[in-house]
């Protein structure tokens, strides 16, 4: 029945209209406009309502995406942003951020003979038509389990732990060390790729679900995880503080005044608002040439932050070729549109000093492709003789992060693996210490929004059985005696 579907030929997909690249280079503004209700419907008018949906299993939190495609075509978009937040209590940053295109859109049947239903966009259209047109509905509070569970960090792997665990009946406390509650999606994704109102909003409905949302809390300094545990009578305890701490080029030069982190340099610009100059005076060098190192997605991000600061000429350093990205092809379509230069097959060597503690340069090799490395990509290898210079006035290394150990090292019995990521089972994500559940970059290292997202609800639905496991156990016991 399916093959006989696929064979029929696809409707063009419904494209997404966007600001002109010369016009949006230059502010923050979101890029794509979004759809209309009447574009929604054409669109969700391309899925085939497969009898047995392939693009499910392709989503990290598992939402029913036939069915809340089902209602857009029948015109009930407040029923199928519903239908979404049965799995998914953040769908406008979904919407938004995810890799749909190596998700659930990779699996849909429509892609083996055109372009696949463009679902994300779907998701996106009923969560701001549900904010814009009846407000964020609120479902009725579950009966109290009488139990705590505190999380610890609210990017999306938090939050999305702690909106299962409030509906599960138990009360849930997220601390979060920052003065916004968000995480990344706060202080890494840009405005023009992820509204701060958006993110805003779906924090609030968090907070309206029940969850006691606490900020300027650092754990590890404010309580530890044991203190936790005891002291402050909590049953069970989720870190999802990400790896937020920077990895650097390790070149010579690296500690000259104009070279920024993208953790801080994408910090400043966002959660500390230097994108709002001058109602923001934000201390942040806008360079008139500025280098990003890196060739994911914040490196893409930070390269279109520091064009629309006012950079003169923006180059993105990628020691592979532009096929070995791992960004969003999205976002890499987005920076060729805006004018980033891309300088592929090169690779740093040391940062040059203007004389004056200030960097002035930066030399470079270039490289050709190898033999495959670890990864599976082919390992660079440099060109003898081909070093050069390009003149720059910022540095942006955007080459990964690690965890950071402000929080796991004071947690005695929690077992870390060499690199400092917390070791916990994959799919519960429980650790060594009991009651101490982990999920997200703190455990796999740097990965997507709903992958965090995806370990937030695992650990959630993991939390719930330990609970009744021990529970149990112990009403047993004690009726024993």
């Amino acid at each position: 029945m399916e093959e006989k579907r696929a064979g029929k030929k696809p409707e063009n997909r419904v494209k997404m209209r966007e600001q002109e690249p010369l016009a949006r280079a230059k502010n923050f503004m979101e890029v794509p406009y979004g759809y209309t209700p009447e574009e929604a419907k054409k669109e969700a008018s391309r899925c085939l309502s497969c009898l047995k949906p392939s693009c499910r299993g392709g989503c990290p939190v598992s939402i029913d995406i036939p069915s809340f495609i089902k209602l857009i075509k029948e015109g009930r978009f407040i029923e199928a942003a519903w239908k979404i937040k049965e799995d998914n209590a953040m769908p406008a940053v979904c919407g938004r951020v995810c890799p749909q295109e190596i998700q659930c859109e990779s699996l849909c049947i429509l892609g083996k003979k055109g372009k696949p239903v463009a679902i994300g966009n779907l998701e996106r259209f009923v969560a701001d038509y549900e904010r814009d047109n009846a407000g964020m509905e609120v479902p009725e509070k579950p009966k109290s389990t009488g139990r705590k569970v505190a999380v610890i960090g609210s990017g999306p792997g938090g939050l999305s732990c702690a909106a299962d665990l409030i509906k599960s009946g138990h009360q849930v406390t997220l601390f979060e060390a920052l003065h916004k509650a968000g995480g990344v999606l706060v202080y890494g994704i840009p405005e023009f790729r992820l509204p701060k109102v958006i993110v805003e909003k779906e924090v609030d409905y968090i907070r309206r679900l029940g969850v006691d949302v606490i900020v300027n809390a650092l754990i590890g300094k404010l309580f530890t995880v044991d203190e936790l545990l005891t002291e402050q009578g909590y049953d069970a305890c989720f870190i999802a503080t990400g790896a937020g701490l920077p990895v650097f080029l390790g070149i010579p030069g690296e500690n000259l005044n104009g070279i920024y982190s993208a953790n801080e340099f994408l910090t400043r610009a966002n959660l500390m608002k230097a994108y709002l100059f001058p109602e923001y005076d934000t201390p942040i060098k806008r360079g008139r040439n500025v280098a990003v190192f890196g060739g994911g997605n914040v490196a893409m991000d930070a390269a279109r932050v520091a064009l629309r600061l006012g950079a003169e000429k923006v180059c993105l350093i990628y020691r592979r070729s532009e096929a070995e990205m791992p960004a969003r092809k999205a976002e890499i379509h987005h920076a060729h549109e805006e004018g980033i230069e891309f300088m592929l097959l090169t690779n740093p060597l040391r940062f040059i000093d203007d004389g004056k503690g200030n960097i002035s340069a930066v030399e470079c090799i270039k490289m050709e492709l190898g033999e495959p490395d670890a990864s599976g990509r082919r390992k660079p290898v440099p060109v003898k003789g081909s070093e050069f210079r390009i003149e720059i006035d910022v540095a942006i290394p955007a080459i990964g992060t690690r965890p950071n150990p402000l929080l796991t090292r004071h947690v005695p019995g929690l077992l870390l693996n060499k690199r400092g990521y917390i070791v916990a089972d994959y799919e519960t994500g429980m650790t060594s210490k009991p009651g101490v559940f982990a999920g997200g970059d703190i455990i796999t290292g740097s990965a997507t929004v709903i992958l965090a997202m995806g370990a937030g609800r695992r650990a959630a639905k993991a939390i719930n059985d330990y609970f009744r496991w021990k529970y149990w156990d112990t009403a047993k016991l004690q009726g024993s005696g």
